[in-house]
């Protein structure tokens, strides 16, 4: 019985100082909801589509669910991503995934050793797009848009480029 227990004890103190890998950081397509006719056209590409470079608007955040390049489907683009669009002109930006802003670890380290270099330092758990309140009226007030936008995501909180401040 000693012999297991020391087992034990051995291994949870080898895995205590193991890392847990993700994909925070790492380059992914952003995507959309596909529409009614693109569906209807082609069906056998799903439900989503690549967003091209020209759809955004530059020194905005964007968040894109679904992508499944990433671990947990998301990929985001923050206001400082600077990459310009390779030559398919598809909209890049790196794998995120939602956080806990008061967690006493960091839920949004960078591990990966293939991830974006220009995210790597400044990765924060942080609000896109909405703050928690207007995410919950938004809930209440107009259900069938919020799952549309947000699907069953219920915080506004995600890995991604910290702000940089105006007087910088």
């Amino acid at each position: 019985m000693s012999a297991r227990l020391a087992l034990l004890v051995t291994a949870a103190l080898l895995c205590g100082g193991c890392e847990i890998k993700s994909d925070i950081g790492r380059r992914c397509t952003l995507v959309r909801k596909a529409t009614a006719d693109e569906l209807a056209a082609h069906p056998e590409l799903g439900k989503t589509r690549p967003i091209k470079y020209t759809e955004l608007k530059p020194g905005q955040d964007f968040i894109s669910f679904g992508m499944t390049e990433c671990e947990d489907l998301i990929c985001v683009r923050d206001t400082s991503y600077a990459e310009p669009p390779e030559e398919d002109g598809l909209a890049r930006g790196y794998c995120s995934k939602s956080c806990v802003t008061d967690s006493l670890q960091n839920d949004c380290a960078v591990n990966a050793s293939d991830a974006e270099a220009s995210v790597k330092d400044r990765m924060v758990c942080r609000a896109l797009l909405l703050d928690q309140q207007a995410m919950d009226d938004m809930r209440v007030n107009d259900p069938v848009a919020y799952r549309n936008t947000f699907g069953e995501n219920n915080s506004p909180y995600f890995c991604a480029g910290a702000v940089e401040s105006a007087s910088n």
